[in-house]
């Protein structure tokens, strides 16, 4: 008696070597076809950040005026940096305009946005008109309009002597010129606007529902609710929008007529720059200040990014 074994041979399915090396090919077409898209990005980075960088880099330890090679100085940029005088108003009149005209934007862009999130008639009418001033307010234009609004005998002058109060126009008077930029920034408040906007649309309305149902008022239901539940949002746009106060240099410089003034009052930091760099040709000295700009954005940047653990609630941390 033979056993028959009938059992059906393994078949494997062997690819044709021809397909795995016509891949290769055509993924080489497709990855060069995406750097060729990509290199004017790459181009530009090269050339117009990635250089200028390096190079102001090495400037910044030079003595350098544009017009003779630099000289290799060490750190005495840095040394006499700490010890002009003009240096250290720049700073200050910098951090004074950092520390009120930052809280001012985004408490105007949060209530307007806590205005706009409930349902009106008009509404994307209210949001656009809200938001147009974010794309103009950082033109030329506006600035030499803003400076004549808040000009001797101007609209503003005329309309606080009015009300009994004799300041005079702000732009040439040294105690509030600087509020007047800040009355400019504040009301180019649209952009963190729409991005709280964004942030109020994803809170859950059954969350509200269960507040009433308790007895919360709206105050309650705005600190309890919808603080936690925006500060995500509230996070981002406190750390761009310090950022952007850093770089201040456009309205101050058109504001205060090109001196940055009266007696140094909008001598923000990026104007003293352009000075020292472009009117006095120390570009080493102004290279050198450049990157304590930098470091100085980064050092607030990490102190934001380490207190967000105790008052950014994020979905995650919920589960």
């Amino acid at each position: 008696m033979t056993l028959v074994k009938d059992s059906a041979p393994a078949t494997r399915t062997t690819r044709p070597a021809g397909r795995a090396t016509a891949r290769r090919p055509g993924r080489r077409r497709e990855n060069l076809a995406g750097y060729l898209f990509m290199s004017p990005w790459i181009a530009g980075f090269l050339l117009l950040t990635a250089g200028p960088m390096v190079a102001s880099l090495y400037f910044a330890f030079t003595d350098y005026n544009l017009f003779n090679t630099p000289k290799w100085v060490g750190f005495d940029n840095f040394t006499k940096m700490f010890d002009d005088p003009r240096w250290q108003k720049s700073v200050e009149v910098t951090a004074k305009y950092v520390v009120i005209g930052t809280p001012l934007k985004l408490l105007l862009a949060l209530g307007v946005a806590l205005l706009l999130a409930q349902s009106r008639r008009g509404q994307s009418f209210y949001r656009a008109a809200f938001y147009a001033p974010s794309l103009i307010g950082a033109s030329v234009s506006v600035g030499f309009v803003w400076r004549s609004l808040f000009s001797d005998d101007a609209i503003v002058d005329r309309t606080q002597t009015f009300l009994g109060f004799h300041v005079g126009g702000w732009v040439g008077n040294a105690d509030w010129v600087l509020y007047c930029l800040v009355a400019l920034t504040v009301w180019q408040f649209g952009a963190p606007m729409v991005i709280f906007l964004a942030g109020l649309k994803q809170v859950p309305r059954e969350l509200y529902e269960a507040a009433e149902m308790d007895g919360a008022g709206p105050f309650r239901k705005f600190w309890n609710i919808t603080l936690p539940m925006i500060s995500p949002v509230l996070f981002f746009n406190v750390l761009l929008e310090t950022i952007h106060s850093f770089q201040i240099f456009g309205s101050a410089y058109v504001v205060s007529n090109t001196y940055c003034g009266p007696a140094d009052a909008t001598l923000v930091y990026t104007c003293y720059l352009y000075q020292q760099g472009f009117k006095n040709a120390q570009m080493g000295f102004a290279a050198a200040m450049a990157w304590m700009l930098l470091l100085a954005v980064a050092l607030v940047t990490a102190v934001l990014f380490w207190s967000q653990k105790k008052w950014v609630h994020y979905e995650e941390d919920a589960r």
